[in-house]
């Protein structure tokens, strides 16, 4: 989508839980079991908080995909487009991904969980979201319910702790929803994971539709350093930075660490969006950036992480037409260390939304 915001409107509920962080100025099947909680009465929250936090040998692992794509009987245009060509999702006919074999589902997509040997969960949290207004008006009633299926599982029905949403004025309606899932990815362990029916609209207008999930993993690694783990989240539009910092943190040199993103409706080829670190108070912010994003354009459409062999993803489109789930190595940036790494992430040409951001930091040799 490439039109300007409107006004906002922010409601959600949950409680947080973190006091050292910063952030800176459905349908079920008949025999799914329930996890999380359903929403208590909307309230106000900070437009982009600490959500997680722990110092643990470890790190975060993500899996992530996308519920939505091109209209494939669009000929050689739709294919060349998941296969990696620069377009963007007002330009087609956008239609569910549906992957799994359940007539009851209307959308369902599957990503990996890599939890490393060793490993033991220990925070595991869902997050959903989309447009509700393209070709057709989606009714909110179902943002805050999917259905989750861990390896070899059957479906459970989710039901979000967290719902968000913004009214925009320029043809989108748009949300995301989150629950607390440790419990249900602890118990199935690693390996393919489906998200079934998310709220989301189909068809084609010039706002676009989009949308898709992401299942954030902290886990326990005796065999790896010990990191400082953080997580943030909310629903921000981006014409407004997000900046959040782990306060009171050392970094020291020649740190390892690694910083993932949610957003939403990012399209390839808009420059002008970037995420930033700074450690210390006068250090010059590095723009992260790796094979898959461009440093002044992070929010293309695509859904990556460092490594040769990325976990795998059913199906896996290299451009998501408006969904990025993306993790960044952060060597380069932390290797002269320094005090309270912060982030910022902000476009500056494209309306996107920022859902959550995640980092693992080295917090000593």
């Amino acid at each position: 989508m490439r039109n300007s915001l409107g006004s906002l409107l922010r409601t959600t509920a949950g409680a947080l839980a973190s006091t050292t962080l910063a952030v800176l100025p459905v349908l079920a099947t008949p025999a799914a079991a329930r996890t999380g909680t359903p929403s208590s009465p909307e309230t106000t929250r900070p437009v982009f908080a600490p959500r997680h936090h722990t110092v643990q040998h470890g790190g975060f692992v993500r899996a992530a995909n996308a519920s939505i794509s091109c209209r494939a009987t669009e000929a050689s245009a739709c294919e060349a487009v998941r296969a990696g060509r620069t377009a963007v999702n007002g330009d087609f006919d956008m239609v569910y991904v549906d992957v799994d074999s359940d007539p009851r589902t209307s959308n369902s997509s599957r990503a990996e969980v890599r939890v490393p040997e060793g490993g033991r969960v220990t925070y595991a949290r869902l997050y959903w979201g989309g447009n509700l207004r393209a070709g057709e008006q989606k009714p909110p009633l179902d943002n805050g319910r999917v259905l989750l299926a861990g390896p070899g599982g059957a479906y459970k029905e989710v039901l979000a702790d967290t719902l968000e949403g913004h009214r925009v004025a320029a043809d989108a309606n748009a949300f995301q929803a989150s629950a607390d899932v440790t419990r249900l990815v602890r118990e199935s362990g690693p390996g393919l994971y489906t998200v079934a029916q998310i709220n989301i609209a189909t068809g084609r207008s010039a706002a676009g539709a989009w949308g898709g999930w992401t299942l954030v993993v902290a886990y326990e690694n005796p065999a790896e350093p010990v990191r400082e783990l953080a997580l943030w989240d909310g629903f921000q539009t981006l014409d407004t930075p997000v900046d959040v910092r782990l306060t009171g943190m050392r970094v020291p040199a020649r740190a390892g660490g690694r910083v993932g993103l949610v957003a939403y409706d990012g399209d390839r080829g808009s420059a002008g969006e970037t995420l930033t670190l700074s450690v210390g108070p006068r250090r010059t912010p590095v723009a992260l950036r790796d094979s898959a994003n461009p440093p002044d354009d992070v929010l293309n459409s695509t859904i990556s992480e460092p490594g040769d062999v990325p976990a795998r993803r059913i199906p896996a489109y290299a451009n998501t037409l408006g969904y990025d789930s993306d993790v960044f190595d952060l060597g380069r940036a932390l290797r002269r260390g320094g005090d309270q790494p912060g982030f910022r992430l902000v476009s500056h040409a494209d309306a996107a939304w920022a859902g959550a951001l995640f980092a693992a930091v080295d917090s000593r040799k």
